[in-house]
């Protein structure tokens, strides 16, 4: 069932959504060469305590024991910080979600360390902008696949894979609820797209081939080919005007 919110259950998301893009920006700084992942752990946790009336919404969510996503190189998402020092050349995706007076917001971003390759930049630059392309279908009266077919559209085109083992979702009240929202499909199918819902837009987007699998520790999806992945998500609500971006600042 999909749950459509009121305009006071929005902005409830809407500050959950912000914090937590306010979070990763900060994280984003300290994305540099030398640092371990598990530092930005710590530097997430003291954050939230920073800010006071927020909670992590990934912490313990079906047995994940961090509140931060870091994901480096060749692994899509679900990375989990650890002593793997970052180094000029990787590229790290940070995904993090927050709860906020009942209701989630969820984002992410990709970040490069120092220099690194051009095909690099331009699966980092074609993967944001994916984001944006499925966002503009996210209007009234649309289907619910004009979204995942913007998005993969505008990879294929770039000559990337869409990942389509993990897809968006929606939002609200939890973290994940209906629908899914896969970064793939034919436009013109899907549900129709009405005011109120809100989702979870998260295209990840592979260098090489879209397999994946996962690793030993039973979270992190790595690329099969061993290839770059990068992931870009912000939380929007349909309106009468279109897209409302909840987590951009």
């Amino acid at each position: 069932m999909i749950i459509l919110k009121t305009v006071e259950e929005i902005q409830k998301i809407r500050t959950a959504s912000k914090y937590a893009m306010e979070i990763l920006l900060h994280l984003g700084r300290l994305v540099k060469r030398g640092i371990k992942t598990i530092d930005l752990e710590i530097e997430c946790e003291d954050a939230i305590k920073k800010v006071g009336n927020i909670k992590p919404a990934f912490k313990g969510y079906n047995g994940f024991p961090y509140c931060l996503c870091v994901s480096v190189n060749d692994e899509v998402v679900h990375g989990m910080p650890g002593n793997r020092v970052l180094k000029d050349g990787d590229i790290v995706s940070l995904d993090f979600g927050t709860l906020y007076d009942g209701f989630y917001g969820d984002a992410a971003l990709t970040y490069k360390v120092g220099e690194i390759g051009k095909n690099a930049e331009k699966l980092l630059a074609v993967t944001e902008e994916s984001l944006y392309e499925g966002i503009q279908e996210a209007k009234e009266g649309n289907r619910l696949h004009d979204i995942s077919h913007a998005i993969q559209s505008c990879v294929e085109k770039a000559g990337f894979s869409v990942v389509r083992e993990f897809v968006g979702h929606g939002i609200g009240r939890s973290l994940h609820e209906e629908p899914q929202i896969p970064n793939y499909g034919e436009r013109g199918t899907g549900i129709r797209l009405k005011k109120g819902m809100v989702f979870a837009i998260e295209p990840m987007v592979n260098m090489g081939k879209s397999d994946v699998m996962i690793k030993d520790n039973g979270w992190t999806a790595v690329t099969k080919d061993g290839s770059l992945s990068a992931h870009f998500e912000h939380t929007i609500a349909i309106t009468e005007n279109g897209a409302d971006i909840l987590s951009r600042l």
